[in-house]
């Protein structure tokens, strides 16, 4: 390792004494002269027509500007791949939790009493909340169209013909829960106006580039006009990739020509960004006698919740790894992203990949249970080496070292017990 410069040695944080000693600065951390402060009216119902009146709130001392969807100075949406979400919903919610005003005050506690004063009339609507409820073609509508936002399909050999041949056929079906990142720092953010014009917005984010298109385009203006900075991070794991209060402080700053800030305390962070998808896994595997496996059939449905964000990636991901780090002949795979009136999900750790050993690892274990056969053996019969071919397609010529990983391990853990068991 001696002729690597990083590769094998210790090396120091760049950011690693700041933040020891507590100096890193984040957003939460950044104050700036005639400040004002922001508070977000947020949806209490899932699915419902609204209509707003901000007047008597409008008139609260200390009060400077309420926005509505009617101040947005450019297209009122937003989003990662699919312009779904509203920066400020307009006559419809889909979720709690949707904004639908910014109340931009002197101080965080006058801009939270402004919030209490706004008054809001729900017409509800039906609401649907199961992803397999969601893609029947009576369900409720979120989008005003089919729920279903996305359908991958994988076809490798012929299902049919292979369960045929199994001696063994296992089917089961398996449900991941809805996991928020709890990142240590919540959403936080300044926005102000330099004197050439630019509007600065100064928040904890993963794609700064991307914010900088997404707010132009709100606001109306071109994106040299528009600059991020992105202070430290206290955490993101993916959702942070998702637009929060950028384009409501941006909007603001703008607006009133004053800085304007904005932290979410716990409970609202949990409203505002994304989820890790919960799936809902039907499989169906087979295998002769030897333990080999021979056909596999999935269907995987992904609620996205209210809005898209990064479902067709994280679905998509979801069918191509949902054969497992195994190869297999006889592959049928269909994964969906589906719509519905829950918090809405997007990118966590692992990206659709992560849910998916839930499914097809204890579907290993069931069979090699009936078939009398330990469950590392049954995964070195089957796993990926140097130049399988995967359900895809994809032929892996290298870094394929899963058959020595399992084998170290077996061995280690065997050896661990042999101590502790004598």
């Amino acid at each position: 390792m001696n002729n690597y410069k990083n590769i094998g040695k210790n090396l120091l944080r760049v950011d690693g004494k700041q933040k020891v000693m507590g100096k890193t600065k984040y957003p939460q951390d950044i104050y700036m002269d005639d400040m004002l402060y922001g508070a977000t009216l947020r949806s209490t119902e899932p699915h419902a027509y609204f209509k707003i009146d901000i007047s008597e709130a409008e008139k609260l001392d200390g009060v400077v500007k309420i926005l509505t969807h009617r101040d947005i100075t450019g297209e009122n949406r937003h989003g990662v791949l699919f312009k779904d979400h509203e920066v400020l919903c307009k006559e419809k919610v889909r979720r709690i939790g949707d904004p639908i005003a910014f109340v931009i005050a002197e101080s965080p506690k006058k801009a939270k009493e402004a919030k209490k004063l706004i008054k809001i009339q729900y017409e509800k609507i039906s609401a649907v909340f199961d992803p397999k409820e969601a893609m029947k073609e009576n369900a409720p509508k979120i989008h005003d169209d089919s729920n279903i936002v996305y359908h991958y399909k994988c076809r490798k050999g012929n299902v049919e013909k292979g369960f045929k041949k199994c001696d063994v056929i296992v089917e089961r079906e398996y449900k991941t829960s809805m996991v928020d990142h709890a990142f240590l720092q919540p959403e936080s953010g300044l926005s102000y106006m330099e004197e050439d014009g630019t509007l600065v917005i100064c928040a904890a984010t993963q794609y700064p580039h991307f914010d900088q298109i997404e707010i132009a385009d709100a606001l109306g203006l071109p994106k040299e006009r528009i600059k991020i900075i992105n202070p430290a991070v206290g955490g993101a794991f993916g959702g942070r990739e998702d637009i929060t209060m950028q384009i409501h402080i941006g909007l603001g700053a703008l607006l009133t020509g004053r800085p304007v800030k904005v932290c979410y305390d716990r409970e609202e962070s949990f409203y505002a960004h994304s989820k890790r998808h919960p799936l809902y896994m039907k499989y169906k595997t087979g295998a002769d006698r030897t333990g080999k496996l021979i056909a596999l059939e999935a269907e995987i449905i992904g609620d996205t919740g209210a809005y898209a964000s990064w479902a067709v990636n994280v679905l998509r991901k979801s069918g191509v790894h949902a054969t497992g780090p195994y190869e297999i002949d006889n592959v049928k795979i269909d994964s969906y992203a589906v719509y519905t009136n829950n918090p809405f999900c997007g990118a966590m750790r692992g990206f659709g990949a992560t849910q998916i050993p839930v499914a097809c690892e204890q579907q290993m274990d069931i069979i090699a249970e009936k078939l009398g056969i330990s469950p590392v053996e049954i995964r070195l019969r089957n796993c990926f080496r140097k130049n399988s071919v995967t359900a895809t397609g994809q032929v892996l010529v290298e870094s394929v070292p899963l058959d020595k990983c399992i084998r170290i391990v077996s061995k280690r853990l065997f050896a661990e017990s042999e101590m502790v068991w004598g």
